[in-house]
């Protein structure tokens, strides 16, 4: 019976870990605005809300590295997208970039 228990178990928390939750297999994607795309240095500047993710409660104006630089070929100013931040080396990075439906 404890054997069966203990099997039990193990086969729960291997599916359990097995199945990504969505808040953690993807980034919280943020609203904002283009403001300036600087391809030649891989930048972006965007004017956004509240990023949780870095304790920001209010919405600012960033400069962002762009993870990919061809994801700066997509959007110009005045764009309204959705993009998930993260630090890479200590500098803010946008990872992932679309336009805002």
């Amino acid at each position: 019976m404890r054997k069966s228990r203990l099997a039990l178990a193990t086969t729960f928390l291997l599916l359990v870990a097995a199945v990504p939750l969505p808040s953690l297999a993807q980034g919280a994607m943020v609203s904002g605005e283009v403001t300036k795309v600087d391809e030649s240095a891989g930048k972006i500047t965007i004017k956004h809300g509240p990023i949780k993710k870095f304790d920001m409660d209010e919405g600012m104006t960033m400069v962002f590295r762009a993870n990919d630089p061809a994801m700066l070929k997509q959007v110009k100013p005045g764009d309204k997208i959705k993009f998930e931040p993260d630090k890479v080396n200590g500098q803010f990075t946008v990872m992932k970039l679309e336009k805002a439906k």
